[in-house]
């Protein structure tokens, strides 16, 4: 079974950083040299050779980051320093999906690009009347290049100020999904809009939504957000569970208060559809089907349950547990269930069934 490693970090958010990027040093060094190989080929896929114009987009959006989140910027620092790596580059190479858009998604609308690889993550939020607990239960898979599982590990952060936290990511990274010591539940998946433009990356909102003391907190960092591209952001604490399809452009909520909600990888706002950056894949079209045949009739789920979900192989290739092995330039490198009444998380690196499991408290 593959192994997650976890570290644990105290301090000022540059010490917090710092202490990550010491650790990790070489795998935060690899890992933003994979990044820019793997966008190059991105570029080259699309018929484009100007992918070092997301240097002048990662640059431009770093600076408004520390302005927007001063102490989310200063642990970014602290992790380039602790790693010996350009800040600047580490930034843009961690929030390489909005850098990349950005350049390639810059015009305010125009034919969905070539699709190549078929990106993306399946996130789900069960609400309190569907579990066997009585508790909501919310969690994702995390897809993405294959090789990333090398880079894939569990941060618990605990600040001077603020909640603690429990991050699962990539070394260099900041929080990509995970939840604090409030109850607060943080995640994402990718969508592609036109409209992309410099702003702060997804991982920067996610992880100063992770600090929020409550639910309202998270959600409004998310809408007043400066959004340099389109993603779902998944927030969910023990009384609501709430998705934000969010773009520069426009957004939408969406809740459990009818029941499940899942989410893949193309857009349901009409307003995105009309600007969708590439064509919706076969497999987020089978995800999205799978998760609702695995969720609408489902009562009583528990984590056990939710596991299986997150391991089903029921459309093949297609599936929400996606391999390497699929060759679709995409796979499952990590893998969340939180539940936020307990402040209790489940994580394994890589797919579900190949992942060792750990349990994750505050």
């Amino acid at each position: 079974m593959i192994t997650l490693e976890r570290v644990e970090v105290s301090g000022a958010p540059r010490a917090l950083g710092q202490g990550q990027g010491e650790h990790f040093r070489e795998r935060v060094q690899a890992f933003v040299e994979m990044r820019y190989e793997a966008v190059a080929g991105y570029f080259a896929d699309r018929g484009r050779d100007d992918w070092r114009k997301l240097l002048d987009v990662g640059a431009e959006s770093f600076a408004m980051f520390e302005a927007w989140d001063p102490a989310g910027h200063a642990e970014q620092v602290g992790i380039a320093e602790g790693a010996n790596v350009d800040p600047h580059r580490l930034f843009t190479a961690c929030n390489m999906t909005d850098m990349r858009d950005a350049v390639l998604l810059a015009a305010p609308s125009g034919p969905p690009l070539k699709k190549v690889v078929d990106e993306g993550c399946s996130s789900l939020m069960v609400p309190a009347d569907r579990t066997a607990s009585g508790h909501p239960l919310v969690g994702q898979t995390w897809d993405l290049n294959p090789p990333d599982v090398e880079y894939v590990v569990a941060v618990h952060r605990r600040p001077d100020e603020g909640p603690a936290t429990w991050s699962v990511t990539c070394t260099g990274c900041l929080s990509l999904m995970g939840f604090n010591a409030e109850g607060v539940a943080v995640g994402t998946t990718n969508i592609k809009t036109y409209g992309s433009r410099p702003g702060v990356g997804y991982l920067s909102i996610l992880h100063r939504a992770i600090r929020s003391g409550g639910l309202d907190e998270a959600l409004e960092v998310v809408r007043a957000a400066p959004h340099a591209g389109a993603h779902t952001y998944w927030l969910a604490d023990a009384a609501r569970q709430v998705e934000v399809e969010a773009s520069p452009n426009a957004q939408l909520e969406r809740d459990t208060s009818e029941g499940p909600i899942w989410r893949t990888n193309h857009c349901l706002l009409e307003d995105h559809r009309g600007i969708e950056g590439e064509v919706p894949s076969d497999s987020t079209k089978a995800r999205f089907e799978r998760l609702r045949e695995l969720l609408e009739p489902a009562r009583d789920m528990d984590v056990d349950g939710l596991r299986a979900v997150f391991a089903d192989r029921g459309r093949g290739v297609h599936s929400i547990n996606r391999y390497a092995e699929d060759a679709q330039g995409t796979a499952t490198n990590a893998v969340l269930i939180v539940d936020p009444t307990e402040r209790k998380g489940w994580a394994c690196r890589g797919p579900a069934d190949r992942g060792e499991w750990v349990e994750l408290t505050l």
